[in-house]
């Protein structure tokens, strides 16, 4: 029910082979031909970008925003990257540099803008890049550049850099999925030198990176305005982790570092000192590094030193379960945290209750996954507790929590006493244990959570159940549940008379309430 990514793209190809047969060696020459020409070109240009024209469109939000809601997803502050960038084309008269701009964006279906070169996922080839290194001294204003998801960009990426210099106010740069080489790190480094005013920087999915980021590291105290560092599936090891660190002490403004899906970072943050410096951190994503005790250790001294922390993501690192429990216990100092994932974490008895208590203290908190971790099964009283005072809690992850019918007794309990009266996206999914008495209970109880717009009690891929009687529970609640939309129920089995119910339901239904999806008795018994 969370949020999900798209898949890496072509196949890999040979470093050197590559670079044997592009064009970029034998046509690089021409560039430098031309740049007195473009030096002479760019006088004139300079006119015409004096000032921008009118937005055509609203401005993204800012990195030191609130946490959004949009979506009603609490986490879209880490999903979602921020920028000022405006959107407008040049004042004036249109030049014949300008139409060249127009002419090279209506080649990919889009519309040109002077302050945001967005080329994200077009295919550029090696021809298109050539073209966009000659367009880029037209374009003085640009203070966005994304062009993300094409793999022409690894290997050339200095072609481009080389030209970088021309974008003075260049606040955001997104390469992410690029398929960025050591010597396109190499040629990025140098080009930071002369990003000073640079907010945004994100190299995700550039899996080859990581042995070679030192250079990049060294060289982000150049831009010290930073304020999102991603650095997604980079293929960080334990020294680049560190060479991050060292960084760190550079970033003073920086709101959202991610570090997520790096498996052999685990160990790089023994030393984790330089976080703490990190007073306006807002966004910290460590999912899926392979964390170890001794990393889980040396984060519990630094993490609740964060007193702008918002979203907390440590999730996917089996290894900390155990080892996790002083940390969680600490999240009470972080008064502004809205947001904490913990999903497939092997969370122990002692964790788990060392959150609950700790949430007790959470006033703010609006999203909680704890999905994946079997300790959560009947003991979930403590946390209900403890989430009840949170009074703008919007979304619980609990899928495969091995809960039991006690844990949906309880959950009822806390719904007829009014509380989660915010809860918008609620997944109880792949929790085989809960019996029919215990969906009823909960079903009868569903109606108080009139916000409710998400509900997960899908059954796990392996397995097949038939509805019991809770089903007409079911309908009746969300008949009554004026926001609701969607409801997985996957793999349960409605006999005959509930596929009726369900047929009669979605006739009278207003609000076209999507069913993902039930089985019908015909489709087991084929």
């Amino acid at each position: 029910m969370m949020d999900k990514r798209g898949s890496q793209g072509s196949q890999k190809r040979n470093k050197d082979g590559f670079l044997k047969r592009s064009p970029f060696a034998l046509i690089l020459n021409q560039i430098q031909k031309k740049t007195s020409l473009r030096q002479q070109d760019h006088s004139s240009v300079a006119q015409l970008y004096k000032g921008p024209g009118e937005d055509e469109s609203k401005t993204e939000e800012t990195t030191d925003s609130k946490i959004s809601d949009d979506k009603n997803s609490i986490a879209n502050c880490y999903h979602q990257d921020v920028s000022e960038a405006g959107r407008s084309e040049p004042s004036g008269p249109e030049s014949s540099e300008w139409k060249k701009v127009k002419h090279f964006y209506q080649r990919f279906g889009k519309k040109p803008n002077a302050r945001c070169v967005n080329l994200n996922n077009c295919g550029l080839t090696a021809t298109d890049i050539m073209e966009l290194v000659r367009l880029l001294p037209f374009l003085p204003d640009v203070e966005e550049f994304d062009v993300s998801w094409n793999d022409f960009i690894g290997g050339a990426l200095s072609l481009l850099t080389v030209e970088l210099h021309h974008l003075s106010k260049l606040k955001i740069l997104r390469l992410n999925n690029c398929r960025l080489t050591a010597d396109d790190t190499n040629a990025l480094a140098q080009a930071l030198g002369g990003m000073q005013n640079l907010e945004v920087l994100d190299l995700s999915m550039n899996k080859n990176i990581g042995s070679s980021l030192r250079v990049i590291a060294q060289e982000l105290q150049n831009a010290p305005h930073l304020s999102v560092l991603k650095l997604h599936k980079c293929g960080l090891n334990q020294d680049s982790v560190q060479y991050v660190g060292t960084a760190l002490r550079y970033l003073p403004y920086l709101r959202k570092l991610d570090l997520s899906c790096n498996k052999e970072a685990g160990g790089g943050f023994k030393d984790s000192a330089p976080v703490a410096s990190l007073k306006h951190l807002q966004v910290l994503d460590l999912h899926q590094c392979c964390i170890t005790e001794a990393d889980m250790e040396a984060l519990t001294q630094v993490i609740p030193l964060l007193a702008s922390l918002e979203v907390l993501n440590i999730s996917s690192n089996k290894n900390i379960g155990s080892a996790c429990e002083h940390l969680l216990s600490r999240l009470r100092f972080l008064p502004k945290l809205k947001s904490v994932f913990l999903n497939n974490c092997a969370l122990q008895e002692g964790s788990f209750t060392a959150l609950a208590d700790a949430t007790l203290q959470l006033s703010g908190m609006k999203e909680l996954d704890l999905s994946w971790n079997k300790c959560v099964g009947g003991r979930l009283k403590q946390l209900l507790d403890a989430l009840s005072l949170a009074a703008d809690f919007q979304v619980l992850s609990l899928s495969s929590c091995a809960l039991l019918a006690d844990d949906l007794a309880t959950l009822a309990s806390v719904l007829q006493k009014g509380h989660l009266q915010r809860l918008r996206k609620l997944d109880l999914s792949y929790n085989d244990t809960v019996s029919d008495e215990g969906w009823t209970l909960f079903f009868q109880h569903l109606h108080m959570l009139k916000e409710l717009s998400e509900l997960d009690v899908s059954l796990r891929p392996s397995s097949s159940r038939y509805c019991g009687t809770w089903f007409s529970d079911l309908l009746a609640s969300l008949i009554k549940l004026p926001a609701f939309t969607e409801v997985g129920v996957q793999r349960w089995v409605l006999t005959a008379p509930q596929q009726q119910q369900l047929k009669d339901f979605k006739k009278e239904d207003k609000k076209d309430i999507q069913f993902d999806c039930c089985s019908y008795v015909q489709d087991i018994t084929k």
